[in-house]
């Protein structure tokens, strides 16, 4: 068997309904949307938390961040990995602030085997020490530990990202990064490949090109939508640092320049695909599309909206965790194919060694269940998939754990109890139905604790000091 390549593409905050073909009206994205025309959609796919380093860790490893110890996005700061910042009703939890190079990343596995290995993109997952080329890539550009585009200019010039000097004809990020891609992909001698694609984009801030952001504003004129009020104003932040401020959640896809994000965005996977093309690889390369947590919708202006999801990047809801994926395979997968199977980012590694043919790293990726029978269009149910993120997010999520098993999904809130949905009737999580299912809460309940049992997983213990209150003679908040 001819060793097929291996193209990951990784969005930074995209959301469910961020793309046309997931049912996005005001976004456009034809380039992505082809990944599903010519292969397969899935609609329960799943970041494995609601924040970006556990996914990433998660995806590289094979394991679930609770497992890592990983839970929470990498910050300089020893206050927040040491769990002593975020404060509300609960104490902060320390994580691990890095992943470690005692894993075998599959980066490492595929480069075992005759992979060529290459990191395009952002990367937080630790310092230097910690960096890609310490997990097993040949090529890093763009990778290091910040976890948004750095410098002045962040997506524009001048950006200050040590791992990519700029050169000349530079001007926007996402640009250069595709331009890198197509580089490695057009100058490769036939030896098979590994392209960890990991964007910056559509991490804030919030820019595109001023024809975009023209383009998106006429567009929002024509579709009536530009007079409409996006941004609603919630309850307060949970935790202490915060607390004088409000969440801010949007209704309406209306953002003209994240818009533009996502067409600059959309424009570079068009240039790896026809790459791919030109070089005649696209028969033997697998594409994979998909994000590291849920859209941006409760914080930092709120750029989109998850809708019918519930909330988004922070949270335990599904606005938080569920992430479009797109899969193109020529020849193995049938086009135009969707696959409400479920899957989360630890599922990556296995499936994609078993589609190359090489053996699992079964002390590896330990929490991952290969969906290649899935990809074939063959029955496939991997069982439950869970979460742990006992953390206080920047965009108004409180501590939480989950498991999903068949169409049933629990949320524990460590702050305020337990939560049962149906997501087959009830995909925006509504209806809290944990009183109607005594029987069903009790049993998802004692699966999840046992889980997190098994993965050594922390829980935030009360804060003694915590008390209810007042912001400008409010009434109190409990």
């Amino acid at each position: 068997m001819k060793k097929p390549n291996i193209v990951l593409i990784l969005v930074d905050d995209m959301g469910w309904m961020d793309l046309s073909c997931q049912g996005s009206r005001f976004y456009e994205s034809p380039n992505i949307d082809r990944i599903a025309r010519e292969g397969m959609r899935f609609t329960d796919a799943y970041a494995s938390c609601p924040v970006c380093s556990p996914t990433r860790a998660s995806l590289l490893t094979g394991k679930y961040p609770a497992r890592l110890g990983l839970t929470h996005y990498i910050s300089p700061d020893p206050a927040h990995y040491n769990g002593t910042l975020e404060k509300g009703k609960l104490l902060g939890v320390p994580y691990v602030p890095y992943m470690s190079t005692r894993e075998k990343s599959l980066a490492s596995a595929l480069k075992q085997h005759g992979y060529k290995t290459w990191h395009i993109g952002k990367w937080h997952l630790g310092k230097e020490e910690y960096w890609p080329d310490r997990h097993g890539f040949d090529v890093n550009v763009g990778g290091c530990e910040m976890g948004h585009p750095s410098g002045r200019g962040h997506y524009f010039l001048p950006w200050d990202i040590p791992t990519i000097a700029p050169k000349e004809g530079d001007c926007f990020l996402t640009d250069r990064l595709g331009d890198e891609a197509v580089e490695l992909i057009m100058g490769n001698d036939g030896t098979p490949f590994f392209l960890n694609m990991w964007f910056y984009a559509v991490h804030t801030p919030v820019q595109a090109k001023p024809e975009k952001i023209k383009k998106y504003e006429q567009k929002a004129k024509v579709m009536g939508i530009d007079k409409i009020d996006p941004i609603v104003t919630g309850d307060h932040f949970p935790c202490e640092h915060k607390k004088k401020q409000r969440i801010e959640r949007r209704i309406i896809q209306s953002n003209p320049a994240y818009a533009g994000l996502i067409e600059h965005l959309d424009e570079n996977v068009g240039k790896i695909l026809d790459a791919l093309d030109r070089k005649g690889l696209s028969e033997d390369t697998i594409v994979i599309f998909t994000s590291d947590n849920g859209g941006l919708s409760t914080a930092e202006s709120s750029p989109t909206c998850n809708a019918p999801l519930q909330e988004g990047k922070g949270w335990m809801y599904e606005g938080g965790i569920r992430d479009p994926l797109l899969v193109r395979w020529p020849g193995r997968i049938k086009p135009g194919t969707v696959s409400d199977s479920v899957v989360t980012s630890c599922d990556f590694y296995p499936t994609i060694l078993e589609a190359c043919g090489l053996p699992f790293e079964k002390e590896q990726h330990l929490d991952g269940k290969s969906f290649l029978p899935a990809l074939q269009g063959k029955s496939y149910d991997r069982g439950p998939v869970f979460w742990h993120f006992p953390h206080y997010a920047n965009q108004g999520g409180t501590p939480a754990c989950a498991i999903r098993r068949g169409d049933w999904k629990l949320i524990e809130f460590f702050e305020h109890g337990i939560e049962l949905y149906d997501l087959r009737k009830d995909i925006g999580e509504k209806d809290n139905v944990a009183p109607l299912h005594p029987e069903i809460t009790g049993s998802m309940l004692a699966e999840l604790h046992a889980w997190m049992e098994e993965m050594h997983a922390l829980t935030p213990a009360p804060n003694p000091d915590w008390k209810p209150w007042r912001d400008s003679d409010l009434n109190p908040l409990d």
